[in-house]
């Protein structure tokens, strides 16, 4: 399973945006994350004793990745912690009708003496957000209110 993203800076210039492509649709989910934790902070920087775990599900995947992205940015303002990393399992029911998200998040507080903070994202924006399917690659272009 292996996923890549990249910063779309011609995208949104008074926002922040971000491509994120993998051969699988947990590949896919992992790196538009690891886009997001990287768009907030250096998670090499960032300690790990926050731990934070998230059972989510909606009736479709492009739902499912929106909803996942902004509630990281919900905890992150919430709780006032950023993200180390995060282990996901993505699943659906048999029928397809419900897709399932189960996440376990690391991270810490926000500490500006000792964290590499980088953008504070707002949310994720429906501008130009999409979820597209090519074979069995999954891409997703996601617009962030920064």
């Amino acid at each position: 399973m292996s996923g890549t993203f990249r910063f779309l800076d011609e995208i949104a210039l008074a926002d922040m945006a971000f491509e994120a492509e993998g051969d699988s649709l947990p590949a896919l989910f992992d790196a538009a994350t690891q886009a997001l934790i990287q768009s907030l902070a250096d998670p090499a920087s960032v300690a790990q004793t926050w731990q934070q775990t998230i059972d989510m599900e909606e009736p479709d995947i492009d739902t499912l990745l929106f909803e996942w992205l902004n509630r990281l940015v919900y905890l992150k303002d919430a709780q006032a912690v950023v993200f180390h990393h995060a282990t996901l399992k993505l699943n659906h029911t048999p029928d397809r009708s419900v897709w399932r998200l189960h996440a376990e998040l690391i991270g810490a507080p926000v500490d500006q003496a000792t964290q590499d903070l980088r953008s504070d994202v707002k949310g994720v924006t429906k501008h130009l957000y999409a979820v597209t399917q090519t074979g069995t690659s999954w891409k997703a272009r996601v617009v962030l209110d920064v």
